[in-house]
């Protein structure tokens, strides 16, 4: 058995750490949707074929997607602070060299390097699970994560503007100052963490994962321009086949491997990460479809015309749904389970591309598709980490989730190059520029539909979580005062008293058992002495909250192997001491 304090790692964080963070998403999201206003003008901004400027975006997923697990496992070697102000400072420079230039190989390798900033989010959320108290994360992190929904919503139209009334480059330049004053804010604010791995950096791995994804993601892109059935293409797809099979064999083999697979032989961590690819396809078509279809002209005969800052707020609810989808994800989670509420999700995108498909005929029908999906978007990405968490032991949810995370953005990497592709292949030349057309549009939209049924299949699949424990019984009506009155003998639990800083002990305290999907698996209030009594549904790991009025909050972690007793354990408000 073993159990922790609230105390914080480092004394130093203080309580600017959170929004700080959540402001490095804010600027990762700014980055990522940087180039959607001027995503039908590339070609004629780079002087190249569409079939090119779709690399201008797919770089950035790209390195991405390689950055994720690279930058998060360097920051457990050697420090997430450190690595948080070096991933920005990478995108501060790849920002500079894209602002300098409008030739299409220096503005590909400038976004390469601005994709690094993706590493930021595992090390924004790693830094927030060393330091914060156990009781505060949950709120940190959903708000880290809502601050990439919401810069994505706020980077839209402000890029637009942006775009709009001065040149393009300027776009760089700000998103290169937004990454030097996060840079400053982080060195000023967020302490490092203590907490380092053992082991050394798997420099192969990360080489063989980004040597497969460019040879896989190159055909993708330039199928059609070299022929799908030439030697190239073939050659090239083979190739990623066999780089990505032996990396995943030289993964399997070593001790400290970049990607830990070995969590992929779980049917469920399986499952899931096989539907964050098809999220992850999903949420990219549309930021990819609707700013363009906005802003080609009404003369095409079904362009809506609308200007970069009109199409940026038209597309702005996308992001600022999904923020809003947190609280609602929270309640329909903690009542029916995050499997259900990612079929959830995935039924609601479903309907927002299926409908979508016959709303494309004026402004207002793209708000409407962009608030449908921002919706099932928010609910199915909530509900992943959730999923992967259940799923495996409370030692491998890092790596388990960093695995998944690498699936959602080679997701969305594999969504930007097939429906630039598309778009490429089904427009029409007129005065030797490629317009996009709506059967481009219709077939983007369709290809998202089909991704999400596939998801859809995979999540139906998964494993059912198992059952909260059967002699529990639920007495009050209020959510927040609902208590589980729990059998005068716990024959399988915890069970101990409930004390002051002084050891006095504390009546009627609320104490509340939590599972590692995060849901609660149990609560009681605390005697007149103090003691308290909870049942375990299974052997796990688990956490006792406890809280009273007039005392500061406790959060202890506990592990029960699962045998038919009773593991003593007192709880100390406010979280000086844990004795057991």
């Amino acid at each position: 058995m073993t159990h922790t304090t609230t105390d914080q790692p480092d004394r130093r964080a203080s309580g600017a750490v959170v929004p700080v963070l959540a402001f490095a998403g804010i600027v990762v999201a700014v980055m990522q949707t940087l180039l959607v206003p001027v995503i039908k003008d590339l070609p004629q901004l780079l002087d190249t074929a569409p079939s090119n400027a779709t690399w201008v975006l797919t770089s950035t997923l790209l390195s991405g997607a390689v950055a994720t697990p690279i930058m998060g496992r360097l920051g457990d070697l050697y420090g997430k602070r450190r690595m948080l102000i070096l991933s920005l400072a990478v995108m501060v420079v790849g920002a500079l060299v894209s602002a300098l230039t409008s030739q299409l190989l220096t503005m590909i390798a400038g976004r390469t390097l601005q994709g690094f900033a993706m590493g930021a989010i595992p090390l924004g959320i790693g830094l927030m699970r060393d330091m914060l108290p156990r009781e505060k994360l949950g709120s940190a992190m959903a708000l880290m994560s809502s601050s990439i929904g919401v810069g994505g919503g706020l980077a839209l139209p402000a890029a637009a503007l942006v775009a709009q009334h001065m040149d393009w480059h300027a776009l760089f330049y700000g998103a290169a100052g937004l990454g030097v004053l996060s840079i400053v804010l982080t060195l000023l604010v967020v302490p490092e963490s203590p907490m380092r791995a053992e082991g050394s950096f798997d420099v192969l791995g990360a080489l063989g994962l980004s040597t497969g994804l460019v040879l896989l993601l190159l055909p993708i892109t330039k199928g059609s321009d070299w022929g799908w059935s030439s030697g190239t293409t073939l050659g090239l797809f083979a190739a990623s086949v066999v780089v990505l099979l032996l990396w995943g064999l030289y993964e399997l083999r070593i001790q400290a491997p970049l990607v830990d697979l070995r969590t992929t032989a779980r049917r469920e961590v399986l499952l899931t990460n096989l539907a964050s690819i098809m999220v992850g396809v999903s949420f990219y078509v549309v930021s990819l479809v609707l700013p363009q279809l906005l802003q080609l002209p009404a003369a095409t005969g079904y362009g809506l015309g609308q200007s970069m800052v009109v199409a940026g707020l038209c597309v702005a609810p996308l992001g600022l749904t999904m923020m809003f989808t947190a609280p609602v994800y929270a309640r329909l989670s903690a009542r029916y389970g995050p499997k259900t509420t990612l079929i959830i999700g995935l039924l609601i995108i479903a309907i927002g591309y299926g409908g979508g498909l016959g709303l494309m005929d004026a402004a207002w029908q793209t708000i409407v598709t962009s608030v449908v999906l921002g919706a099932g978007i928010g609910l199915a990405y909530s509900s992943l980490p959730a999923l992967i968490v259940g799923a495996v032991p409370a030692s491998e949810t890092g790596a388990a989730n960093g695995l998944n995370t690498l699936m959602r953005s080679i997701g969305t990497s594999v969504s930007s190059a097939v429906i630039g592709m598309v778009l490429a292949n089904t427009a029409n030349n007129v005065g030797g520029i490629e317009i996009p057309t709506m059967h481009g549009f219709r077939v983007s939209f369709l290809i998202a539909t089909a991704a999400v049924a596939v998801g859809l299949l995979l999540a139906v699949f998964l494993p059912k979580p198992g059952r909260p424990a059967q002699h529990t019984q639920l007495r009050a009506s209020s959510e927040e005062d609902a208590v589980l009155e729990q059998a005068e003998e716990v024959l399988r639990g915890f069970r101990g008293r409930v004390l002051d800083a002084t050891g006095t002990p504390v009546a009627r305290a609320k104490v509340t058992l939590i599972d590692r999907r995060g849901r609660q698996a149990g609560a009681t209030l605390s005697e007149a002495d103090g003691s308290y009594a909870l049942a375990v549904p299974a052997e796990g790991a688990y956490v006792l909250a406890a809280r009273a009025f007039g005392h500061g909050p406790l959060a202890s972690s506990a592990t029960h192997s699962g045998e038919e007793r009773a593991i003593d354990l007192d709880l100390s408000l406010p979280g000086d001491t844990v004795t057991a």
